[in-house]
């Protein structure tokens, strides 16, 4: 009867050896890797260019926004001062191809505007754009 696995090739060397034997060439190549990018990352005398900064590309006019909220929690709409149970009357009809776009003040804390978020959505407002202006 012939065995149906062929022997393991007998070459004089242990599991270890074979094992080791072909690890060589993979730390060959990490090494000349390694050696590459030493040389190339060098260092220069001569500072990077300046990228172009958000002030200097700055818009001219600033986005409109539906709704501003204060710091106070004070919502408004085309400057007027609005209440909880007006604010849905004077906004724009929900759309949801043209998001309500709402400008908040930093330093309005995220409960006064989750209480905003939650009127809105039960108004029918499922789509909202949060304005921000770029760090300074």
């Amino acid at each position: 009867m012939t065995a149906l696995v062929p022997p393991p090739s007998t070459s004089g060397k242990g599991l270890l050896d074979r094992v080791e034997d072909a690890l060589l060439p993979l730390i060959n190549l990490v090494f000349l890797l390694l050696m590459f990018f030493i040389v190339a990352g060098q260092l220069t005398e001569q500072p990077l260019p300046k990228l172009p900064s958000s002030t200097q590309s700055k818009q001219e006019q600033a986005p409109e926004a539906d709704l501003i909220v204060n710091a106070d929690g004070q919502w408004k709409v085309r400057g007027a001062t609005l209440t909880e149970a007006s604010l849905l009357s004077q906004l724009p009809e929900p759309d949801s191809s043209n998001p309500l776009k709402i400008a908040a003040e930093q330093s309005l804390t995220m409960a006064d505007l989750e209480q905003l978020l939650r009127l809105l959505e039960d108004g029918g407002y499922t789509d909202v754009l949060l304005l921000t202006e770029p760090g300074a």
